[in-house]
């Protein structure tokens, strides 16, 4: 009789749990919080994933970050989530192609920049072979990059001397090495802590994370560039053993919200909060320079050669007229702006 009933609930419980296990659910990780424009373009991209599959197919957004920022791609690959974002700059020495979208005076939001890289990028398989274990799902950068400090205004090459700076890696790293700057390498999370307690001066920052690091009562003063004095490079990603066990339509359904419509997702979302940031400094009274023309021509005299150096590199580690994919990079940025 109990072997019965035992039976009897087993099969209950399948019923039950039948649709359920039909589901394919994804484990996402962000390391920044929900409300950062990062977080909010994933769920975006979760949402739209799970709509266009009728719920067949979802995401489990866990409550923290699997990782700390730079190990947040190990994570990924090892299988610890399925799905996150990453800066390749946290992980210094791995990723050479991706540097392309991080050099000066790109663009000025990161919507067409991030369309423009995702593009060019998927055109050129060198780019995902940089990412072993790790399926590219897009491309994008953040919006133009800012220097902020707490100290004085930034208005010559000097300016940025003398001062203690922080930034998150990757090509900004030599840029400021050419610009004579003092930085240390810190995820960005950690810009709130560095600089209220003076341990750093400024940061460099798209205008976005002056409020999602809530350093906006703290900085002083701001100098922009016509297209940014650098960028950030991202991936946002998904462990290839995962995908690769994805049936032929949960693929399509995949490849379908991924490339440039994710890279789209993630520049729309950021240059709302870039906006935003704008406004905000201008309340809290966060003294604005615009860099000059003489400023400008400096600050392209000094890291000029790093573009050169780059195209060296990337052709040396096998990206075909590596030149030519960045002017091509730069003409699409143009294009994508118009």
């Amino acid at each position: 009789m109990h072997r019965h009933l035992l039976t009897l609930s087993a099969a209950a419980a399948a019923l039950v749990c039948g649709p359920v296990a039909a589901q394919t659910v994804f484990t996402v990780s962000t390391w920044v919080p929900p409300s950062h424009s990062l977080s909010i373009a994933q769920k975006e991209w979760c949402e739209l994933l799970e709509k266009n599959t009728t719920g067949k197919m979802k995401c489990n957004i866990l409550p923290r970050g699997v990782a700390a920022p730079p190990g947040t791609l190990d994570a990924v690959k090892n299988g610890l989530a399925d799905i996150s974002f990453t800066v390749h700059g946290y992980t210094p020495g791995r990723f050479l192609y991706t540097q392309m979208a991080e050099f000066p005076f790109l663009g000025n939001t990161s919507e067409p920049i991030s369309v423009a890289f995702n593009k060019v990028a998927m055109a050129h398989p060198e780019f995902a072979a940089e990412h072993q274990g790790i399926k590219v799902l897009a491309f994008f950068t953040h919006g133009p990059g800012i220097v902020f400090n707490t100290k004085k205004p930034v208005t010559r090459a000097e300016d940025l001397q003398g001062l203690k700076w922080r930034v998150g890696g990757g090509m900004v790293n030599e840029i400021t090495k050419t610009l004579g700057m003092n930085v240390t390498l810190k995820p960005a999370p950690d810009s709130y802590e560095l600089l209220a307690g003076g341990v750093m001066d400024g940061t460099l920052f798209p205008a976005e994370s002056t409020e999602s690091f809530k350093i906006d009562k703290i900085i002083k003063y701001a100098t922009f560039f016509p297209g940014g004095l650098y960028n950030t490079s991202f991936v946002f990603m998904m462990n290839q053993g995962r995908y690769d066990k994805l049936s032929a339509d949960e693929k399509k359904a995949v490849d379908a919200i991924s490339g440039e419509i994710a890279a789209r997702t993630f520049g729309r979302n950021w240059d709302k909060v870039d906006r935003r940031g704008i406004a905000l400094m201008q309340a809290n009274g966060v003294q604005m320079t615009k860099a000059d023309a003489g400023f400008v021509a400096d600050v392209k005299a000094k890291t000029s050669g790093l573009e050169a150096k780059w195209v060296k590199e990337a052709q040396a580690k096998g990206l075909k007229d590596a030149g030519k994919v960045l002017a091509d990079f730069r003409a699409e940025i143009a294009k994508q702006e118009k």
